[in-house]
C-alpha cells in the first residue's frame, strides 16, 4: 500500500535530520535551535509556550526549542520581526494589522485556543460596571501584551478615561489584592494562574462585559466574539459575560516548509502529551484541549506559513 503524502512528506523530513535550517537562517548540518517567544509570569501563555517547547523538541527530531519570556502579543510580534525569535504566540486582534494583512514577515503556524478579557476588582469595590472604570487606577497588562491592546481597544470605543498601570498578570494580581490598583484587565485562558490563586487568597468579583463584547464585534469584525466565564472557574465568582479572541502560534516566513510542517504535525497529532507537559495532571494546561485540527486551520486574515497549509492539506486526502 503506497504511503499517504503526508507520511511520507514526514518521512523524508525526518530522516534528513539535521539538514534543516538553524538559528541563523543560513544552511546548517547539525541540530535546530529554535527560540518561542512566550508572555509574563502568572500568564497562561508562559505555561503553554513551555508545554509546547518540550513536546516539540521531544517529538520531532533534531529540534529543540526554548522559551523567551515577554510581554506577550505585541512583543512577541516585534521580536518575530527582527529575528529575534523563530515562533511566538500571540492574540488573534493584535496580529491582524490595521489593513486586515499580518505582520511583514510573519505567518500563521495555527490557531491554538481561545482567550477571554477578564476585568477584576475586589468583592467590596465600588466598581459595579464597566463605566465606573473612569478616574480608576487600572491595570492594562504588562506593555505590547495582548492585554493591553484590546483593553485599551475597548477602552477607547467607550471613550472611559483612567489612571492605567501597565504590570503583568502576577504584578496586577498583587497590586490588586494589596490596594494598589482598583481593577485589572486580563486577557487569558480559563482559569489563569494568577486570577485563581488571588481568588483563593481574597474574594473577587468579575465585571461584565457584554456590551464591550458586541461593541468590539461591530467595529473590528473577525477576531472577536461574546463569550462566558464559567462560574466553575475561580473560586466564589459568578459566571460573567464577556469577549474571547483566538491565540494564534505565529511563525516566522523563512522558517523551512519542512520543518513547520513537523512542527504542525506533531501538535495537532500529539495533543494530549502538550496537555501532560505541565507534570503535573491535565488540569495545569486546560486550554490544550481545544487545540483541535477543525478551528486550527481558522487563523481569519493571518495566512498560514506553508509549510502548515501543506500539513493541512494533507490532512484532508
Amino acid at each position: 500500500m503506497a504511503a499517504k503524502p503526508g507520511l511520507r512528506r514526514r518521512t523524508l523530513l525526518l530522516a534528513a535530520g539535521g539538514l534543516l535550517v538553524g538559528c541563523d537562517a543560513e544552511p546548517a548540518t547539525g541540530p535546530v535551535h529554535l527560540r518561542l517567544a512566550t508572555g509574563p509570569a502568572g500568564a497562561v501563555y508562559r505555561r503553554i509556550g513551555g508545554a509546547l517547547a518540550a513536546h516539540i523538541s521531544e517529538q520531532v527530531p533534531g529540534a529543540t526549542v526554548t522559551t523567551v519570556p515577554s510581554g506577550a502579543s505585541t512583543d512577541n510580534i516585534r521580536m518575530l520581526r527582527a529575528g529575534v525569535v523563530h515562533l511566538g504566540l500571540s492574540s488573534l486582534d493584535a496580529t491582524i494589522t490595521e489593513d486586515g494583512s499580518a505582520p511583514e514577515g510573519i505567518s500563521a503556524l495555527c490557531r491554538l485556543y481561545d482567550s477571554h478579557l477578564h476585568l477584576v476588582v475586589l468583592a467590596g469595590s465600588a466598581i459595579d460596571e464597566f463605566g465606573d472604570l473612569r478616574g480608576r487606577r487600572v491595570s492594562l497588562g504588562a506593555h505590547d501584551s495582548g492585554t493591553e491592546f484590546t483593553a485599551l481597544r475597548v477602552l477607547r470605543l467607550h471613550k472611559v478615561d483612567h489612571d492605567g498601570r501597565y504590570l503583568s498578570q502576577a504584578e496586577s494580581a498583587a497590586a490588586l489584592r494589596d490596594g494598589a490598583i482598583d481593577a485589572m484587565f486580563s486577557l487569558t485562558g480559563v482559569p489563569t494562574p494568577a486570577i485563581t490563586e488571588l481568588a483563593q487568597r481574597q474574594p473577587v468579583r468579575l465585571i461584565p462585559l457584554d456590551a464591550q463584547a458586541d461593541a468590539l464585534v461591530t467595529a473590528y469584525p473577525g477576531p472577536y466574539a461574546p463569550a462566558r466565564i464559567p462560574a466553575t472557574a475561580y473560586a466564589g465568582v459568578s459566571a460573567t459575560s464577556t469577549v474571547a479572541v483566538p491565540n494564534v502560534l505565529l511563525a516566522r516566513n523563512d522558517l523551512p516548509e519542512d520543518l513547520v510542517y513537523a512542527i504542525t504535525d506533531t501538535i495537532f497529532t500529539h495533543t494530549g502529551g502538550i496537555t501532560a507537559a505541565g507534570r503535573d495532571g491535565a488540569e495545569a494546561l486546560p486550554e490544550a484541549w481545544q487545540i483541535n485540527v477543525r478551528t486550527g486551520i481558522s487563523t481569519s486574515s493571518i495566512p498560514l506559513h506553508p509549510g502548515a497549509a501543506a500539513w493541512f492539506r494533507d490532512r484532508k486526502r
